[in-house]
């Protein structure tokens, strides 16, 4: 009588083990590597705090012409009181976003059509290369005389800032498109929109999220010169306030607002660009 040996069920119980331990290790490496590269980004920013606290305690600066950070610490607790932070930032935020999505639908519009179209670019890319290279303070003069000293002077301002870098990134994600990619496209009977939006679209989204990311960047350094347009509320009304009462401080504090400001959306754009391109596998230094 023969007797059939019992499986042994232990080895694909300690392979499963050792996969789990092994994708354990993975994740505490992976958030010890978050946590060093963070501790390293504040290092400095730390570091130069610490230094500029310390050289006005012994007053090798004048604390006139460069408060110390606890200063503007408590300049900001005195604005935060009085509710001028709170109402500016709004503002300011609306004043940059309303612009940066004109400017950026715009630039996005023109990039496709002139990437796609020869004639297109041969109709507006060489006076908007023209244009591009004018700075966009130099057009606040011009921009008071056609618009006024409202909002609509502003706006122009940070729309006039935005389209370009859009633009140019668009144009050129399009044009640097693979030609064999097309035309494979084709060759699976796609139509032209199709191709747009299955071939042309998803290999130049990265490049038009660059543009984008710099976009919001320039948006920023646009609504610091629109804000010195007469303005009444925002951030730079507040560095406008503190500049008349010579409160050193208080504009030191607003211009550091605008650098926040920037370093948010920097951050939101890259969260943004992991969202949309799950695909990509770049190097990451």
């Amino acid at each position: 009588m023969s007797t059939t040996a019992a499986p042994d069920r232990t080895v694909p119980v300690l392979t499963r083990s050792f996969a789990q331990e092994e994708q354990r290790a993975r994740a505490r490496a992976a958030a010890r590597g978050r946590a060093v590269n963070v501790a390293a980004r504040c290092l400095v920013p730390v570091a130069l705090i610490a230094v500029w606290q310390l050289s006005a305690s012994l007053g090798w600066v004048s604390t006139t012409a460069l408060p110390s950070p606890v200063t503007i610490l408590s300049a900001y607790g005195e604005l935060w009181r009085t509710g001028d932070l709170q109402d500016a930032l709004p503002i300011s935020l609306q004043r940059a976003g309303a612009g940066l999505l004109i400017g950026g639908l715009a630039g996005l519009v023109l990039g496709i059509v002139a990437g796609l179209s020869t004639v297109a670019e041969r109709l507006y890319d060489a006076p908007l290369q023209m244009v591009r290279t004018i700075p966009f303070i130099a057009l606040v003069p011009l921009f008071i005389v056609w618009f006024g000293i409202g909002e609509e002077s502003k706006a122009a301002l940070i729309v006039g800032a935005t389209v370009f870098p859009v633009y140019l990134n668009t144009y050129h994600g399009i044009r640097g498109i693979d030609r064999r990619l097309l035309e494979l496209g084709r060759s699976f009977e796609l139509s032209r929109p199709q191709v747009v939006r299955l071939v042309v679209l998803p290999l130049a989204m990265p490049q038009i999220l660059v543009g984008i990311r710099y976009a919001a960047g320039v948006a920023l350094l646009a609504l610091v010169a629109a804000e010195q347009i007469n303005t009444s509320s925002g951030i730079g009304y507040i560095l406008n306030t503190g500049n008349q009462n010579q409160r050193t401080d208080i504009v030191i504090a607003g211009i550091l607002v605008y650098a926040v400001l920037g370093i948010v959306v920097d951050v939101a754009m890259r969260w943004i660009e992991r969202a949309l391109l799950p695909w990509r596998n770049t190097h990451g230094g």
